[in-house]
């Protein structure tokens, strides 16, 4: 069977866990409500017990665990993680040792990271040594792999180019940046966008899909009705993309990497967002960089979070 390690995604709604072995994969996941309006010592709880129902037998001999927020470069704690209300700064680490009464390595990244480390081992990102990794979502993360490793700049803070803005005067982000990427394709914001553009095109079927003056808009139903043709939610994806595209060009720019990978719950539209993207980075990127500019999906869905935060487990494991 190999090593095996429990691999933990921390979500503001659901804290997924993976079973994952070095020998076989993902032997087995399971997931539990996070509860974060109740505070990290109620979070730190339900983790160790997802921890605790992976490994009954104190079998793993690591735990890995991608968190929102800001981690510290020993890996052992997070700053300021988004929907976690009362955090500031929680050493997850040492929280989950302490309950799991198991000296073990416990490692803690941001989870754009744990994502990109998942696709470069088991994903999207396997046939290659370099790529930017854009997670979307509710809100926008991102992660840079450089020589199959994450680049993590000088605090631990590198690749977040979901504050990366395309307009000085655009709307602010949760972040505080004027004209972020997230302030435009974050899950709420892109839906709030997408109101404001469609509330006036009345031949749209969310009129009739997304409640009265289309309160109940989700991206789910705005791409269930571009995949029945509806033009004006086609309409958003594409301006979407052109966004997406605009920022990545300057990624590109900045770090002479030209693989995209792009994961996350939103990345579900497909080609109706990731096509403009295409089409719109081209123009936004240096002509001495152009060669090789390619924007790909990541297929594996929430276990790619999951394998990343054990690839963290093991990668401590063989140091």
């Amino acid at each position: 069977m190999g090593t095996s390690v429990v691999g933990i995604d921390l979500g503001g709604t659901s804290i997924k866990g993976g079973l994952v072995s070095s020998a076989k994969g993902l032997l087995r996941s399971v997931a539990a409500p996070t509860q974060a309006h109740e505070g990290p010592s109620v979070v730190l709880d339900r983790i160790a017990t997802v921890v605790a129902d992976l490994d009954p037998d104190n079998a793993v001999s690591a735990v890995g665990v991608g968190a929102p927020g800001s981690v510290n470069l020993a890996r052992t704690t997070i700053s300021g993680p988004p929907n976690f209300p009362g955090w500031l700064t929680e050493n997850v680490a040492d929280g989950l040792r302490t309950r799991l009464r198991r000296d073990i390595p416990i490692l803690v990244e941001n989870d754009a990271n744990v994502a990109a480390l998942g696709s470069a081992y088991f994903g999207a990102g396997k046939p290659f040594d370099d790529f930017i990794m854009v997670t979307l979502g509710t809100g926008v993360g991102g992660a840079i792999i450089f020589n199959n490793k994450i680049f993590r700049g000088s605090t631990g803070g590198a690749g977040e180019i979901g504050h990366m803005s395309v307009d000085y005067d655009g709307p602010f982000a949760r972040s505080g940046v004027a004209g972020a990427i997230e302030a435009y394709i974050g899950q709420r914001f892109l839906s709030r966008h997408a109101r404001d553009q469609i509330i006036a095109r009345r031949d749209s079927v969310l009129h009739r899909t997304a409640g009265e003056d289309l309160v109940d808009l989700t991206p789910k139903l705005l791409y269930d009705a571009a995949v029945e043709g509806d033009a004006a939610a086609q309409d958003v994806f594409r301006w979407a993309g052109h966004k997406l595209g605009c920022v990545l060009g300057s990624a590109v720019n900045i770090l002479d990497i030209r693989k995209i990978i792009v994961g996350g719950g939103q990345s579900a539209a497909g080609d109706f967002l990731l096509e403009p993207a295409r089409e719109t980075i081209i123009r936004y990127v240096t002509p001495s960089l152009r060669d090789g500019v390619e924007i790909i999906r990541e297929l594996r869905g929430n276990d790619i979070a999951i394998l990343g935060a054990a690839q963290l487990a093991f990668d401590e494991l063989a140091a």
